[in-house]
Formats: structure tokens, C-alpha cells, sequence
């Protein structure tokens, strides 16, 4: 009998595997742009917690094992900026980055605080830009980061968001 995935808020216990998954899942962006000292690579297992602390961390487990992850935080001026969006390797292309984009939208917006949902990505992410663009994200500007990366800012309205969401 399989299980399904469980997605809901991330507690202090799954930093450590959050870490881990994010240092695999970040490995082929890294190759991509030929640059293995990215901040998700980087970054320490404190740095995490505090995140969990500080916004919204949601989670998609199978059984026991942490499979996915995004963050998310409002702005006071009613940004909900979204990032880390990371699908294990071998649950990808199943659907399951979009349920997560879903769940921490519905999230950062349950408050109405949410005016507009903003998340980037490096240009040569195709399969991350074709995600967001699915999802309603239009780009908004880029930035060119050094020669080898350029990122590039997505953004929709929330209000768009309930329309998609119940489409």
C-alpha cells in the first residue's frame, strides 16, 4: 500500500533534514550556473531554525521523511516573498512543487496582509521559470548577478491568486 504526501507547517525537528534536502536539491542549480558557493549551499543549520522561527516554512512529507519544502514572509508594504522551493529529486515532475506553491500562498495570504506574491529565479532554471509561470508568476525585472547568472523576479497579485486557486 503506498503512502501519500502529507504537506503542512515545518517545526524545529525538520531543520536538519530540511538542510539536507535543500543541499541535494540545490546541487544541479549549482552545476547549472557553475557555482557551488550558492547561500542554499551554504547555508548553516542555525540560519534555518531562525527561518522557522521568523515566517512560514511548510513541508511535504512522505511518512516520516521530509520531501519538499518552501519559505515564505510578508513584508510590511504586503509583499509575501516565497523562496526555497525544493522538490527531492525523485519526487519531481509529479506535481508536487505546485501543491507546495499552492499551500504557501493560501498560507502567506490567510491574514490579508498578502497584497502581492513575489518569488526569483536564476534565467537558466527553465523548469523553475516554466513552475511559476503555471502558476500566474509574470516577470518583473532581472538582475544580472555576475556573467554566469542573471535572476530573474517573478511576481503576481494576490487577488489573482484566489482565482487560481479555486480554477
Amino acid at each position: 500500500m503506498g503512502m501519500s504526501v502529507t504537506i503542512s507547517e515545518a517545526t524545529e525537528q525538520d531543520a536538519e533534514q530540511i538542510l539536507k534536502l535543500q543541499y541535494l536539491c540545490y546541487q544541479g542549480e549549482a552545476e547549472l550556473y557553475g557555482d557551488y558557493s550558492i547561500e542554499p549551499l551554504t547555508q548553516p543549520l542555525d540560519s534555518i531554525k531562525a527561518e522557522l522561527r521568523g515566517g512560514s516554512v511548510l513541508v511535504a512529507r512522505l511518512g516520516d521523511e521530509v520531501v519538499a519544502s518552501v519559505r515564505g514572509t510578508v513584508t510590511s508594504d504586503g509583499t509575501a516573498r516565497i523562496n526555497k522551493l525544493i522538490v527531492h529529486p525523485r519526487m519531481q515532475r509529479h506535481g508536487l512543487g505546485g501543491r507546495l506553491l499552492n499551500a504557501i500562498e493560501e498560507r502567506l495570504g490567510a491574514e490579508g496582509t498578502a497584497r502581492r506574491f513575489e518569488l526569483f529565479t536564476g534565467h537558466r532554471s527553465e523548469g523553475n521559470l516554466r513552475l511559476y509561470r503555471k502558476h500566474g508568476y509574470a516577470t518583473v525585472g532581472t538582475e544580472r548577478v555576475h556573467d554566469r547568472l542573471t535572476m530573474v523576479t517573478l511576481s503576481k497579485d494576490a487577488e489573482a491568486n484566489a482565482f487560481v486557486a479555486s480554477a
